[in-house]
């Protein structure tokens, strides 16, 4: 990249230290981001209307003449409205110019303008309220850009106006002019420009398409780097493949989804290539006993498998679980968390370091550097969204190379796991093993409080658990106060004489295990929580989840919700109470109730909110993408691989010349994630 594209915005001529401060809370910071800060949408002002002809209640472009003298009318501090009228020759539309003396002064009678908005009918005379106004010689097409308090969207497009203008020569291209012909993509400086400024629809469109094809392309190109390199490196090669052993053992039958995520890495841990592997199944799915066999195969070839948890009830968990999963193999599991006492502790690690521990579960303690391992084979980590790619790395970097599954209840559909997790080959769990309960999803208003109160006290009569989940809009004190108050006036009240706890996300993550691990004990009946309850716990005797203002998750997170409770050998029931009228609300709601399939739920909650809000945060250690969507933009996605695989044959590390600003554009967009420790 150009480095006068690095310079920070604040020096751009005109913005100064308090419109920079704004243009920082969007994430902008430097030229680059500013010129790379696209608009959401567009407003088309060319297709006008007189005021005779225009639309009442939508909005609509007027070509009108102020007709009247502006008035001013102050009707409180810091609220000044200007009025005038507008005309055609035949009719006149009332307007209304809120708090902007600049567009006031500006207007001039007689003269002709176009104004954006929304007609309304009025008394007497139409009306229209704080329009978009411009000149008639003006640009026709204006970019909407996401906006912060104090910075509306004139203002943005206009900062960006100047830096184009001064910082235009720095826009130099980064893709190959060969594959720019190829695939018929328009030049950078051009895209920038009328992807900001377009004079007609179609520039938008010729500058889409060649931001889109370069984004997915950097990407690409990183995503097969990324997988290269791991091939290049010796792995800890098994020999004997004796997993079969292993699952006719279980004290179950393994589905055939099992058997062949089992295979499938197995295969993988044949090879001298160390194998990174994503292990995908629903809740339930029996993703557990498929890391076992795994690490019983590694141990059986003279090596050591990890396994590692975000937390130390998860971690004690599955150190429960595998000590029955591993029962009459001889394998020994061993526990170390940051509470295993100091003299334990410092027996497991020097028995990591001599061999004598082939099988250790634990939490980040593993990653602290006294923890040696004397032949590290596989590293299995939990719930990978819970992780960041660092710590992973951080373990496998203890073995010489060892194997990596990464389990992860968080459903992304098939077509895009590939991508989400780019360094990683996929297995999916699609069966749920025989003999689990059906959860019965139920949606009401919040008139059912009372019922669905009575409904879980039956439940708790008769021994069972339940959950109550009510999301605060925002975790400051005021709604944290509220929530405390909800939980005590629940527990004097509805359940006067049960023990209920609370979880909020205020609480540090000891007193959040301590609640949780009580919850898990039986010594709570209800947990009310304002946050999403611990990913993962197993609480088989829970069979209540009710989940308040539902319409405030999406999707996929009700559907972990819902994976709380249906644990165990009791019918669940998962309640969801929401009052939203909105149909994209209601629509989403109504899914829960169809299905509980989480592949169906997050393709389906895909579609409705879009990868943007599907994937929230960076989570995966992955880019986030700035104009690309890799929801619609699939076909694009597949050429841009083509063109870089076609790239990488030929320069592998992007070493030659003419690949320079390649191989920069790449290490920009992986920038946070290789300071992760990604690649």
């Amino acid at each position: 990249m150009v480095q006068v594209l690095k310079t920070d915005i604040r020096y751009i001529k005109g913005i100064g230290e308090k419109r920079a401060g704004l243009f920082y809370k969007l994430g902008v910071h430097d030229v680059d981001a500013l010129l790379s800060f696209f608009p959401r949408t567009y407003q088309d002002l060319s297709n006008t209307y007189s005021v005779t002809e225009a639309p009442v209640n939508e909005p609509c472009v007027l070509k009108a003449t102020v007709a009247s003298r502006i008035t001013e009318h102050r009707i409180r501090k810091g609220m000044v409205l200007y009025k005038f009228t507008v005309t055609d020759s035949l009719n006149d539309i009332a307007v209304t110019v809120f708090n902007n003396k600049y567009i006031a002064d500006k207007l001039k009678m007689g003269e002709e303008y176009l104004f954006y908005g929304k007609i309304t009918p009025g008394f007497g005379k139409k009306e229209m309220s704080a329009p978009l106004i411009e000149m008639i010689e003006g640009q026709r097409i204006r970019p909407i850009y996401r906006q912060t308090e104090g910075l509306n969207a004139r203002a943005i497009e206009k900062t960006i106006k100047t830096a184009f203008q001064l910082y235009q020569e720095g826009l130099i291209d980064c893709l190959p002019e060969h594959i720019r012909k190829a695939y018929h993509l328009c030049s950078y400086r051009f895209a920038i420009e009328h992807i900001h400024f377009p004079v007609l629809q179609n520039d938008i469109e010729i500058a889409r398409k060649r931001l889109i094809f370069e984004e997915l392309f950097v990407l690409q190109l990183g995503l097969i780097q990324l997988k290269s390199r791991n091939r290049s490196l010796t792995g800890a090669t098994i020999t004997e493949d004796n997993s079969d052993g292993f699952l006719s053992r279980l004290p179950f039958h393994p589905t055939g989804a099992q058997k062949r995520a089992v295979k499938e890495a197995v295969q993988d841990m044949k090879s001298e290539i160390p194998m990174n592997r994503l292990l995908q199944g629903d809740v339930g799915s029996g993703k557990t006993a498929v890391a076992a066999a795994l690490c019983d195969t590694v141990i059986k070839n003279g090596f050591q498998a990890a396994f590692m948890a975000p937390t130390e009830i998860l971690a004690e968990q599955h150190y429960h679980t595998l000590k029955k999963l591993f029962q009459g193999s001889g394998t020994a599991v061993h526990l170390l968390t940051g509470s295993t006492i100091a003299r334990d502790k410092k027996v497991i690690k020097e028995q990591l370091k001599t061999g004598e521990i082939s099988l250790i579960i634990g939490t980040h303690a593993l990653l602290e550097d006294s923890v040696e391992f004397h032949r590290l084979g596989l590293v299995v980590t939990d719930e990978q969204h819970r992780f960041g790619v660092a710590q992973r790395s951080a373990l496998s970097g203890k073995g010489d190379n060892p194997h990596l599954l990464v389990m992860s209840a968080t459903p992304i559909p098939r077509t895009l796991a590939l991508i989400i997790y780019g360094d990683l080959d996929v297995s999916v769990l699609d069966e749920i093993p025989p003999g689990r309960q059906p959860i019965e999803t139920y949606y009401v208003d919040s008139s059912f409080r009372n019922r669905i109160y009575t409904f879980i006290k039956k439940h708790l009569d008769e021994g069972r658990q339940g959950y109550i989940v009510c999301p605060l809009v925002e975790e400051g004190d005021t709604e944290l106060k509220a929530a405390e108050e909800y939980s005590r006036q629940l527990s004097q009240d509805a359940f006067a004489g049960y023990q209920v706890g609370l979880l909020h996300g205020k609480m540090k993550g000891k007193d959040k295990e301590q609640t949780m691990r009580r919850f898990a004990a039986g010594e709570l009946s209800l947990l009310v929580a304002t946050t999403v309850v611990e990913a993962g716990v197993d609480v088989p005797n829970a069979v209540i989840m009710v989940i308040e203002n539902a319409e405030r998750f999406g999707l996929s997170q009700l559907h972990q919700l819902r994976g709380r409770v249906g644990r165990g050998q009791h019918k669940s029931t998962c309640i969801l109470i929401s009052d939203a009228k909105g149909e994209e609300a209601r629509q989403r709601l109504e899914i829960m109730k169809e299905t509980t399939d989480g592949f169906v739920i997050a393709e389906k909650d895909l579609n409705l909110r879009g990868p943007g809000d599907f994937f929230g945060k960076r989570q995966h250690g992955l880019p986030l993408l700035k104009i690309a969507n890799i929801l619609t933009d699939m076909d694009t996605l597949k050429q841009a691989e083509t063109a870089a695989k076609e790239i990488l044959n030929d320069d592998p590390l992007l070493i030659k010349d003419e690949n320079r600003l390649l191989k920069e554009a790449v290490e920009t967009l992986f920038q946070d994630s290789v300071q992760q420790g990604f690649n």
